[in-house]
């Protein structure tokens, strides 16, 4: 056998430079340098875990017998607290034997789940912009990928019949995320009322991202798309408890839905894992099942950092939307500075400002012009950030050149 050093393997030819990489190395140059960077470019729950969760984690893990070999789709109480949180939240009936299954976050189960029911050569239906592994996860998986618009309205349903009727193959698989990452759009009920029967009459999948079911605002709760009735007949829902309980680090998420490919996960994940560290698990039902006052908490919290961001970006001739749900702003790029692109544009903010956002260019060809800001900082360090971008903007700059001491805090 002949090994070519010089090339790449097939699967990692397919994913093109991580365009986060570009931002996150010049972040990582700053702070090595001792700058005082504010990080708004991961969206990464900075508030504590609540104190009840943790408590019930320390104690499981006192148990020895916690520590041994889990159980890869989830012990039996906790697919019954997912399927109990579905029936208080969205009055949706789920068998937690059969249509249910834990992952290691919705990230992993997304990809999971697209290598389990992915043939090479499928075409697969993505928002543009969209979160990295709702199109990379099926690009891994050998398939092809058909851009839709983002938006839940009438653009994005002419785009799936016009996939429909002139894609070769026929799409296979339809993937939604409301409220979304990075664009915050939310969907309505009548919505995935349209999208239901599309994909119904079309016999196609539909995988729903509900990771930000949580994080709203408004009157506008976002609902699942498993409340419309047949749904279950082709769609599998994903949700986390990374943000709605600020447990990032912990990797606890769940698919739920069609019972096919619930099996279809459960099946490939018991050859690659053997689920999350049980005493995590267990501390994930008393999340799901204990006081939900903090789920209230922490949407006011993220609900006045949106203000304060908003207002102050308006204030400093930076008119960005008000975002009704998620944890971002999607923030189009100053008309000044539109030129440069996203990932220009973030690295000159990181460079003048001393602020770390997302380049829209990173969630798909659709997403340049934009960058994302995520409300991961506390409002003190808001405002600072605003300070230092107000301060950019009025420079005037669109070039990257050193600044005088002080200069980005005026």
């Amino acid at each position: 056998m002949s090994i070519d050093s010089s090339g790449e393997f097939h699967r990692i030819r397919r994913l093109p430079p991580y365009v986060f990489a570009e931002v996150n190395t010049a972040k990582a140059r700053a702070r090595t340098a001792g700058e005082d960077i504010i990080d708004l470019g991961m969206g990464n729950p900075d508030s504590p875990t609540p104190p009840h969760i943790v408590a019930k984690l320390v104690e499981t893990v006192q148990d020895p017998r916690s520590h041994r070999y889990s159980v890869s789709k989830g012990i039996p109480g906790l697919r019954r607290a997912l399927a109990s949180y579905y029936q208080r939240r969205f009055d949706v009936k789920l068998d937690p034997e059969t249509e249910v299954v834990a992952t290691l976050g919705s990230k992993e189960g997304l990809a999971n789940l697209a290598s389990a029911i992915t043939s090479p050569g499928d075409t697969i239906l993505v928002p543009n912009p969209s979160y990295p592994i709702h199109q990379f996860g099926f690009i891994i998986a050998g398939a092809a990928v058909r851009s839709i618009p983002a938006f839940p309205g009438e653009d994005m349903l002419r785009a799936l019949d016009r996939a429909v009727r002139h894609s070769v193959p026929k799409p296979t698989a339809l993937i939604v995320n409301f409220p979304s990452n990075p664009t915050a759009y939310l969907a309505d009920l009548d919505f995935y009322k349209e999208i239901v029967a599309f994909a119904r009459r079309h016999e196609i999948w539909i995988m729903s991202d509900l990771a930000y079911a949580e994080i709203y605002f408004g009157d506008k709760i976002p609902p699942s798309i498993l409340q419309v009735p047949g749904a279950k007949d082709i769609a599998v829902e994903f949700t986390s408890l990374s943000k709605t309980y600020s447990m990032p680090g912990w990797r606890m998420g769940f698919a739920a839905g069609n019972p096919r490919l619930i099996n279809a996960l459960t099946r490939m994940k018991s050859y690659l894992d053997y689920g999350a560290f049980t005493p995590i698990q267990v501390a994930a039902v008393a999340a799901l099942t204990g006081p939900q006052d903090c789920v209230e908490q922490m949407r006011a919290l993220y609900r006045e950092r949106r203000d304060v961001l908003i207002k102050g970006l308006h204030a400093a001739g930076w008119d960005v939307p008000s975002p009704e749900g998620s944890m971002f702003a999607w923030a189009p790029i100053p008309p000044k500075y539109a030129s440069l692109g996203s990932v220009e544009f973030s690295k000159l903010l990181l460079e003048r400002a001393k602020v770390a956002v997302a380049p829209g260019l990173g969630f798909g060809e659709h997403g340049e012009g934009y960058v994302r800001i995520a409300l991961v900082e506390n409002t003190h360090r808001l405002r600072q950030a605003i300070r230092n971008m107000r301060g950019f903007l009025m420079a005037g700059s669109n070039v990257a050149e050193p600044v005088a001491a002080g200069e980005a805090a005026q």
